[in-house]
């Protein structure tokens, strides 16, 4: 080829693409799962799972507990500070205590899992974070729809034997 026609179309290629920047706009970080998480949430419904019966094919294994209690008065607040770190949550309403109602919270990842296993809630008594008093699981993550599900596990001897399933909403 004529070192003309090269040299030709290496500035036509260079006048085509070498001159334009992209602009993906302005930096933003991730959004997290303390920050999908905190505010506060009301209960649209509460199953009481009995673990055994699941894993033998018992039915029923599990039951409507929304209603009983007072549970339709259950409401949770998760708090975070201007970092939207974890700090404290509360549990609003005159309901039996399934965990501790009020203390600190962290999360085991910040984000979303990779592997489909559901992100842990810790549960603390102190903002230190070194006294763990319970654990839920957070089996479905708040998203557009404004709901979320969590699960607290209760067992002996490392066997679960009963699971409470709270399906709440964005107040």
């Amino acid at each position: 080829m004529n070192s003309k026609i090269i040299t030709g179309l290496a500035i036509l290629c260079f006048l085509a693409f070498g001159c334009n920047e992209p602009d993906d706009g302005s930096h933003a970080d991730p959004i997290t799962l303390s920050e999908k998480i905190h505010g506060d949430w009301s209960l649209m419904n509460l199953k009481m799972v009995d673990e055994y019966a699941k894993a033998n094919d018992i039915e029923p294994f599990e039951q409507n507990i929304s209603t009983l209690f007072h549970y339709e008065d259950f409401k949770i607040r998760f708090s975070v500070n201007e970092k939207m770190v974890a700090t404290t949550y509360e549990v609003m309403g005159d309901v039996p205590a399934l965990f501790m109602p009020n203390g600190y919270w962290a999360l085991s990842s910040d984000f979303q899992q990779t592997n489909g296993q559901p992100a842990t809630i810790y549960l603390y008594s102190d903002a230190e974070k070194t006294l763990q008093t319970g654990e839920l699981k957070l089996t479905s993550v708040p998203g557009s729809n404004g709901e979320m599900e969590i699960q607290l596990t209760k067992s002996s001897g490392g066997a679960a034997f009963v699971s409470y399933v709270f399906k709440l909403n964005a107040i």
